[in-house]
């Protein structure tokens, strides 16, 4: 029998997220399976995992047809199975969530992907969707735009847990850390407790690489092609170490408060050439957490070595981006585009979600 790798990751601080979610999974018995033997702390969902979800089975035509005879709104339609299946997965991740204090056993459900330019309505949303799955170990992902970062600190100030997704560059890291301890300050002046109060930054990687890496080559530095996402990534590691151990948030802390941890999400390999667990094995690291699809589950299972390697290199890591910026590429630039890039595909996803909704619907093939 193989060693555990995926214990083993635990044992060294980081906690290891599925990024994958359907009904069969939770039929089979595998989520379970997966959280009692591998330590799965964790199951992130969005658009385009739903997407397949509802397109490529049956297991969800009873639920739609029955959602169906309520209203014929797809949207609506589509929020109620998802709301059904996360409130499903918070249950089984519960016995965790209790067992850490709120740190681990969270499910999180992204508001839609048409919200990203639109504070108010994100708000409006993301209320409505906590307040639906009514579970506290449930997290409303919200993506890191510029106008997410003010629906970031209203929903933290109102006691909404929240993901922030589609994060490429640290400037905007920043940005969100600011946003959830300014959400904190602000529930404090109202006189609401902070220490149930969940957050999580989701860094996405292995996009970074292949957008950038075509431009190194161009510029001269392909001897640092592979090597930007991780880069990255250990500098936000080390800004999340500097924010979070500092004023203002240890004042925070004192009375409760839980850091907002990095999430490293996009962890599977684009580049053939490139190892099928390098977004795991470069990126453990004490109070992260790594969200990793089946396939790379299975591959880390197989092959991956767990050591902590997060705060090795950082002077290189340093080097690579200044020398990127030397050479007139600009990450900050290389973030927005892929930033827009995330949009635009979820925005898909969630047109194919209700295309699919509506089909199964009408009665409709697929």
């Amino acid at each position: 029998m193989k060693n555990n790798t995926l214990i083993q990751i635990h044992e060294l601080g980081q906690s290891v997220w599925l990024d994958f979610f359907d009904r069969k999974i939770m039929d089979t018995g595998k989520l379970k399976a997966l959280i009692e033997e591998y330590a799965i702390g964790g199951i992130t969902s969005n658009p385009s995992i739903f997407a397949k979800a509802i397109r490529s089975s049956s297991d969800y035509d009873e639920d739609i047809d029955a959602f169906s005879r309520q209203t014929s709104n797809d949207a609506d339609i589509f929020y109620r199975l998802a709301v059904k299946d996360i409130r499903r997965a918070a249950d089984l991740l519960k016995p965790i969530y209790e067992r850490t204090s709120g740190e681990d056993g969270l499910v999180s459900l992204e508001v839609s992907p048409r919200l990203a330019h639109d504070a108010e309505g994100t708000i409006k949303q993301a209320r409505e969707l906590w307040g639906l799955v009514d579970r506290k170990n449930v997290m409303i992902k919200i993506p890191g735009t510029l106008e997410g970062l003010t629906a970031i600190r209203k929903c933290i100030s109102e006691g909404i847990n929240i993901n922030i997704t589609l994060l490429f560059g640290l400037q905007r890291y920043l940005q969100v850390t600011s946003a959830y301890i300014a959400g904190l300050e602000d529930r404090i002046k109202a006189h609401k407790p902070i220490d149930r109060v969940i957050s999580a930054a989701s860094f996405f990687l292995s996009r970074i690489d292949a957008h950038s890496d075509p431009q190194l080559e161009e510029k001269g530095l392909g001897k640092f092609k592979g090597e930007v996402a991780i880069a990255s990534a250990k500098m936000a590691y080390a800004l999340y170490k500097t924010v979070f151990t500092r004023e203002p948030f240890t004042a925070l802390e004192a009375r409760g408060a839980k850091r907002q941890h990095l999430l490293w999400a996009s962890t599977s390999t684009k580049d053939p050439s490139f190892s099928d667990v390098k977004y795991v094995e470069g990126l453990i690291g004490k109070e992260t957490i790594n969200t990793i699809t089946n396939e790379t589950l299975e591959a880390f299972r197989d092959h991956g070595r767990a050591a902590s390697h997060l705060e090795d290199g950082l002077t290189k890591a340093g080097v690579i981006l200044t020398q990127m910026k030397k050479k007139g590429i600009d990450i900050d630039i290389i973030a927005q585009e892929l930033e827009d890039e995330g949009i635009r595909k979820f925005d898909q996803a969630y047109d194919e979600i209700l295309e699919a909704v509506k089909r199964k619907r009408l009665k409709q093939p697929i």
